[in-house]
């Protein structure tokens, strides 16, 4: 006979927040959204924290490198999509790496023995305008010179002119040395009015660049999320079949944070990859892994060795695996159980391991709710595919305009690995759907909007930390009548076209 759990299978929807008192010290301004990504001794420190408590699915219609790049310079944190060639997954996080790097390695470089249309053709390449001309033409030989788009005109100039005839040489540069701190470099790139500071060594030899854009660009993402050599950080997905190969090129490319993706994260198949990850690396690499409804998965991936734990099956918007297999769980049920056993693991190892909660999340307030009950940090696909930065296209449909999102277990994401249960290597049923959310823009417009709810919302609640939300909040159910009451009702609402 089965083994029937009592309690009832519920969702975030089903739940509200009581206020808590709120002192003069809850004011926006004063919360702080910072949070651990993965797991740590009760008396050390984690070894990456997020400055916001989001991540974004790890999803062919989410997590390309440019969301990558955009959520980091927000505080939250990407996990590029394994649906793909590890070749093309490794290119992506790489542009996310080289973004922004206060100092950095130049991958545009080129001999004063080349021409104009060998600038052109690097500029188109690589994006970049800033070349720098060394004897040998590499990242690290001797600096003899830059281009920039300021010393040629595409229109104008002959294309076989020779790169020694217009770049700025190296007697006309100002320079750093080896040595000089990021801070003393951005006081040069300002004192001398420089949009670019080469770095060289002792034998002229160029090291890196810095960029007076960089430090723009800091100043205007206080929460940026980097490290110490101000490098973005991102993550990836890997599975369970390909990840000996997929694993060692991804760290080689700087991937800070994996994460084993799969539907079901219960199984013989994440216990082996993990203990393969930490037999090889270590903590070289953190990597977290479900997904898991229930304590006893919890547990099985904590002892595996996983850094943070996913929990949701079926909760997300194009999910339809409940549906097709009836395997899941009410997302708030699934975190409820999840933090009481992570939370029981904790007292009887010394060990935190962090909880991420996968999908359910249908309003902005469900964020807090997810975060009171004891998650950690959010995973989101929905939320994130509506933006510019997500790499589907935006179409017009009737007078609305979309973007596309599809699931990894449809057809048209072709990633089986994702669902593998074992034996033949193919997708044998849908667990996904394809379809349209509507466009909403920039993601930091948007964003700005829901931190500033998620602050205000635990305020309310009398917390100014994740932390002191997860101690003090209090949660209540709610009958269907008063979630009806909970809107808009008994008035004739006006037309707002």
């Amino acid at each position: 006979m089965a083994n029937y759990l009592n309690d009832v299978s519920r969702t975030f929807g089903e739940y509200l927040l009581i206020p808590g008192l709120t002192t003069k010290q809850c004011i926006p301004t004063n919360v702080s959204l910072k949070t651990p990504l993965v797991k740590y001794g009760t008396d050390e420190k984690p070894a990456i924290m997020l400055n916001i408590p989001f991540v974004s699915a790890i999803m062919q219609a989410v997590s390309g490198p440019d969301l990558a790049i955009e959520l980091a310079r927000n505080g939250g944190l990407s996990f590029i999509f394994g649906s793909q060639a590890i070749t093309s997954q490794v290119e992506m996080v790489r542009k996310v790496k080289k973004f922004k790097a206060g100092f950095v390695v130049s991958d545009s470089n080129l001999t004063p023995d080349n021409t104009l249309a060998d600038v052109i053709r690097l500029v188109k390449k690589t994006g970049h305008s800033t070349i720098g001309i060394t004897d040998d033409g590499t990242p690290n030989g001797k600096l003899l010179g830059i281009v920039t788009s300021r010393d040629y005109r595409v229109e104008k100039d002959d294309p076989n002119m020779k790169v020694h005839d217009f770049m700025t040489p190296f007697e006309k540069l100002i320079v750093g040395k080896s040595g000089t701190s990021l801070s003393e470099a951005n006081q040069k790139l300002w004192e001398n009015k420089l949009n670019t500071l080469p770095i060289i060594d002792d034998d002229q030899n160029l090291i890196y660049f810095v960029f007076r854009k960089d430090y723009d660009s800091h100043r205007e993402n206080p929460c940026e999320l980097s490290d110490a050599t101000k490098k973005l950080l991102v993550g990836a997905g890997i599975n369970t079949r390909d990840y000996k190969d997929r694993v060692q090129a991804l760290i080689e490319a700087g991937v800070d944070v994996l994460c084993i993706d799969s539907s079901d994260g219960y199984s013989e198949w994440q216990q082996e990859t993990l203990h393969w990850i930490k037999t090889n690396y270590g903590d070289k690499i953190p990597v977290g892994a479900g997904n898991v409804v229930d304590g006893e998965g919890f547990r099985y991936l904590a002892d595996a060795g996983a850094d943070f734990v996913k929990v949701g099956i079926g909760g997300g918007s194009i999910c339809i695996t409940r549906e097709q297999k009836g395997i899941g769980r009410g997302q708030a049920t699934a975190l409820i159980d999840v933090v009481r056993t992570r939370n029981e693991y904790m007292k009887e190892k010394g060990v935190y391991i962090p909880i991420c909660s996968d999908g359910g999340l249908v309003h902005d307030y469900h964020m807090v709710l997810a975060l009171a009950m004891g998650a950690d940090f959010l995973m989101m696909g929905r939320y994130f595919a509506r933006f510019d930065e997500s790499p589907t296209k935006t179409l017009r449909v009737g007078n609305n305009y979309v973007k596309e999102y599809w699931g990894e277990g449809s057809n048209r994401a072709q990633n089986w690995q994702r669902y593998d249960m074992g034996g033949n290597e193919s997708l044998k049923f849908e667990e996904g759907v394809d379809s349209y959310v509507p466009y909403a823009g920039k993601m930091k417009d948007n964003l700005d909007i829901t931190l500033g709810k998620i602050k205000a919302t635990m305020c309310s609640c009398g917390a100014t930390t994740i932390e002191d939300l997860q101690k003090n909040a209090k949660i209540t159910l709610v009958s269907s009548t008063s979630i009806v009451e909970g809107g808009a009702h008994d008035v004739i609402l006006k037309d707002q076209g």
